[in-house]
């Protein structure tokens, strides 16, 4: 396996609200026509639910699973079957709290996990949802990945990468095509600020019950903010290959983060 390289699928997913079973198949489908050479897929924020727009904590609460639930079960069973990782997230559930926790599946059987800092208050999500203050920093195959949820990625400071800690920072979320525009320059300016490789996952379908639109738009930026990623004719599915040594070069060029401001999150 070769470690300067890190191949990236990204599926945005048709989300269907509350239906998991069928949520699941469509995962198991966009599997299947996966590309054989994949390392990390990504799916949508909240790819087993949908996200509660304008619910209430009731309807939302029975939605939730821990971390044994099916969700995450299911997921480690496929990536081990397709030996890769699968990162999103899902509604999870610890004694009396919801959150909306972010996941990253290794096929060894590791799940790590952080909780969406950031909770979308002009859709309710703070109502639902108990905010995280940890964000993900992992080790993938010889690569170093961040991952943050959707509305995360308007917070800089939260996203900053000190001293070079990601190479990747992944985003999953559930972004309405009105704000389409704002989603793909916010993941461009993160990847030029950070100087690392931005995945964006987003969903597509309609939400009729809130008159809201997701085109699936889904993009990887290069450190310099150069859209990399590239589709299949036939497949809805979103590929890049990200390559370390590229990215350490350009570093090493133009050395930026070495005059970074330092802070400390509160």
């Amino acid at each position: 396996m070769d470690s300067q390289k890190l191949n990236i699928c990204i599926c945005p997913l048709k989300i269907n609200w509350n239906q998991k079973k069928d949520n699941f198949i469509k995962l198991t489908e966009a599997l299947s026509e996966m590309h054989p050479d994949t390392d990390l897929f990504i799916l949508p924020e909240t790819f087993s639910t949908g996200f509660p727009v304008g619910k209430s904590l009731e309807e939302v609460t029975d939605l939730g699973e821990n971390e044994n639930g099916e969700t995450i079960s299911l997921l480690k069973s496929l990536s081990l079957k397709y030996n890769i990782a699968i990162a999103g997230t899902f509604i999870a559930k610890s004694e009396d709290s919801l959150f909306n926790r972010a996941f990253f599946v290794e096929p060894s059987g590791d799940v790590y996990y952080s909780d969406k800092a950031h909770l979308f208050r002009i859709g309710g999500e703070d109502k639902i949802f108990t905010s995280g203050n940890k964000r993900m920093n992992i080790r993938f195959r010889g690569w170093s990945i961040s991952l943050v949820v959707c509305y995360d990625i308007r917070f800089p400071v939260w996203c900053r990468n000190k001293n070079n800690e990601y190479e990747v920072l992944v985003v999953v979320s559930n972004w309405p095509e009105v704000r389409d525009n704002v989603w793909k320059t916010l993941l461009c300016a993160r990847a030029i600020e950070n100087l690392s490789y931005v995945c964006g996952a987003n969903c597509e379908g309609f939400d009729a019950a809130n008159q809201l639109r997701y085109s699936g738009g889904s993009f990887v930026f290069d450190f310099k903010g150069k859209e990399i990623s590239t589709r299949i004719q036939g497949s809805n599915l979103v590929y890049a290959s990200l390559n370390k040594k590229k990215i350490e070069e350009f570093r090493e060029k133009f050395p930026a983060w070495k005059d970074s401001d330092n802070f400390k999150l509160i």
